[in-house]
């Protein structure tokens, strides 16, 4: 617990107060390899953030599962649709490898804003840094070439062979079969 307190700490400078309330707030979970987070169909009140491991957030569309996102350690993971208006979504997260995170319930992490204007600052700029992030991928998609799209998801972690080819392909919005191309010109 005391990792992910100085991570907050990195981005935004805490109270003692706030970090003792933070820390009552922080549960730590574990899963396995392919099970789920949260299921397609629920509603996100939990705000999760990556310790060790790799997590995707999925949905299904005509059938295929399609990966629109994939969290790496000390990056957050939520469905920010469901989250932030308190509905069901079409999207799930599961587990892509052994998985340690750090869970937060929502609700009680938004009253401390009110009480804790740190932590309010503190969650701010986590959200800004994931719309950002959201932003950056978007334009990936609409100006990269899938070969630079798979290089950019290269920078971001050592763990994309723990990833299964066919999550990356559909993360990337291209065929198993152009990926197996990009891969083998890489080598």
């Amino acid at each position: 617990m005391e990792s992910i307190i100085a991570y907050f700490e990195s981005l935004s400078t805490l109270s003692e107060q706030s970090k003792e309330l933070l820390s009552d707030l922080i549960e730590e979970e574990y899963y396995g390899k392919g099970d789920i987070i949260q299921e397609i169909g629920s509603s996100c009140k939990t705000i999760y953030f990556i310790t060790d491991g790799v997590a995707r957030i999925f949905y299904f569309k005509d059938g295929q599962d399609i990966t629109e996102h994939f969290a790496f350690d000390s990056h957050i993971i939520i469905r920010a649709e469901s989250l932030f208006r308190e509905e069901a979504t079409a999207k799930g997260i599961q587990a892509l490898t052994a998985l340690k995170l750090i869970k937060i319930n929502a609700a009680a992490l938004f009253a401390l804003f009110d009480l804790q204007s740190d932590i309010e600052r503190l969650f701010y700029k986590i959200i800004t840094n994931e719309y950002l992030s959201l932003t950056k991928r978007v334009e990936e998609l609409q100006i990269y070439t899938a070969t630079e799209r798979y290089y950019e998801l290269l920078k971001q972690t050592t763990l994309v062979n723990e990833i299964p080819l066919k999550y990356i392909a559909t993360y990337l919005g291209i065929t198993h079969v152009s990926l197996s191309r990009i891969r083998a010109g890489i080598k």
